[in-house]
C-alpha cells in the first residue's frame, strides 16, 4: 500500500515536557521528530497534536511546540488519542484514511491509539524511529504487537520520501536537505 499526502494525516502522541526527559534515546528521538514534523509540514500533511493530562505531564516539548502551534491540540486523560471523542472526530472530519502516528510512550498511548485507529477503519502507519518509551524493551515489544495487529511500520526518512514520491516534486530539495 502506497502512502499518499492526499490521504494522510499525522497524529502526534504525548511528546510532553515532564515525560520526555525520562524516555530512552531522547536526543535521537527529538532529532527524528523534528525532522519528521518539519518534513510533513513542507509536504502539507495535516496534523493533530495530543497531550496527556497537561496539568501533570506538561505541554508539548518546546522544540516541537513552536512547529505545531498552528495545528489542533487535544488534551486527553485516556491513554488512546481516540478515547477522547473530540480527537477521533477531528481525524474523521478530515476524510483522510491513512493516519501516520509518532510519539511516546510506545507501549501505552501510542499502542492504544494505533489499535483504536485500526478498529475505526483507518490504515495506520507507525514511524518507529519517532516513537519511544522509558524502557527500550517496552518499545520493541509494542512495535512487534502493532505490526501483528496490522500497523505499517516505517521510518521518518522512508515516509518523507514516500510522500514526496518524485525528485521532480517541488518539495524534494527541501525534504532531501532535512534528512541529510
Amino acid at each position: 500500500m502506497r502512502i499518499k499526502v492526499t490521504d494522510s494525516i499525522f497524529v502526534q502522541v504525548d511528546i510532553q515536557e515532564r515525560l520526555f526527559p525520562h524516555i530512552a534515546n531522547k536526543e535521537e528521538l527529538e532529532k527524528n521528530l523534528l525532522t519528521l514534523v518539519k518534513g510533513l509540514k513542507v509536504l502539507g500533511v495535516p496534523f493533530i497534536v495530543n497531550e496527556q493530562y497537561k496539568k501533570g505531564i506538561g505541554e508539548t516539548i518546546a522544540s516541537l511546540k513552536e512547529l505545531t502551534d498552528d495545528y489542533p491540540h487535544f488534551e486527553k486523560t485516556t491513554f488512546s488519542c481516540c478515547g477522547n471523542n473530540e480527537g477521533l472526530e477531528a481525524i474523521k472530519k478530515t476524510g483522510k484514511k491513512t493516519v501516520i502516528v509518532a510519539g511516546i510512550e510506545t507501549h501505552v498511548c501510542v499502542l492504544q491509539t494505533c489499535i483504536d485507529l485500526l478498529e475505526n477503519g483507518f490504515k495506520v502507519v507507525l514511524v518507529t524511529d519517532c516513537c519511544s518509551s522509558r524502557k527500550e524493551n517496552d518499545t520493541k515489544f509494542a512495535i512487534k504487537r502493532l505490526i501483528q495487529a496490522g500497523v505499517i511500520p516505517t521510518t521518518y526518512e522512508s515516509i518523507l520520501f514516500e510522500l514526496t514520491l518524485d525528485a521532480k516534486n517541488p518539495c524534494f530539495k527541501e525534504i532531501s536537505s532535512l534528512v541529510k
